[in-house]
């Protein structure tokens, strides 16, 4: 019966690794698609910036490129449906400021499933305006160190105009002005450094320290509730969790 039992526990967590994956890949699918209409068409990546940033993404996750061709070829189809970009501020448990975007095609829907968690876990959604000031809307790009260490790195971010510049061990994250991410990445790549990420990011100006275990569940719980919506596709908070 063990041998039975393991090969359940297997199933299972295949089974729940599979759902996660397909999750992922609806949420990017949905952002290449919103990408392409909000540009009116665009279908070249170099000339659609958001498309760039939505297809390196899906790169990143290891969605097959037949998927990502069907999420551009969706988007300009006439059967196509409509898309609206959402976005949705609040408060969390502990007092934590949230700002939550999105891709749907029934913002009715979404909103009514953004809301219930909200309402369920400790937080109150609000009015737009009430959270986004407490927000930086920045570039961020995340490259290996390779052979240059930090104070290379940094010496170069500093001439290109860098807002911050974070040491994460093997990578490091660079953060720019939104106006200067395209600049800023032309620089990087000149300079023989590998980007592994890169995105635009709601950073916020000040964070609120959470120490308690109990309090970091509660948020922990929460935003992972937010993330997992169909809908959803970033959730930015100032809770420092230290994680």
């Amino acid at each position: 019966m063990s041998g039975h039992s393991k090969w359940s526990t297997i199933k299972r967590q295949k089974g729940s690794a599979d759902v996660k994956r397909g999750l992922v890949f609806t949420k990017l699918s949905l952002a290449i698609t919103l990408a392409v209409k909000q540009s009116g068409g665009i279908v070249d990546p170099e000339s659609n910036f958001k498309l760039r940033l939505a297809v390196e993404a899906a790169k990143a996750a290891n969605m097959p490129k037949e998927n990502i061709q069907r999420a551009i070829d969706r988007a300009i189809s006439k059967s196509a449906g409509i898309v609206d970009e959402v976005q949705y501020e609040g408060f969390g448990p502990e007092g934590i400021s949230v700002i939550v975007e999105g891709a749907t095609d029934n913002k009715l829907r979404t909103t009514s499933e953004v809301k219930k968690v909200f309402d369920k876990l400790g937080g109150n959604m609000a009015q737009p305006g009430s959270v986004a000031y407490l927000f930086n809307q920045v570039g961020r790009i995340v490259v290996n160190k390779d052979n240059k260490n930090i104070d290379d790195i940094f010496l170069l971010a500093a001439d290109n105009g860098a807002e911050d510049v974070v040491d994460k061990g093997d990578e490091v994250i660079i953060y720019t002005n939104i106006n200067q991410l395209a600049k800023f990445r032309q620089a990087l790549i000149a300079d023989k450094l590998k980007i592994t990420k890169e995105d635009l990011e709601f950073r916020p100006i000040n964070s609120i320290k959470l120490t308690q275990p109990e309090q970091k569940q509660r948020v922990n719980v929460f935003l992972e509730k937010l993330e997992e919506l169909e809908d959803v596709h970033k959730v930015y908070s100032n809770a420092d969790l230290d994680n």
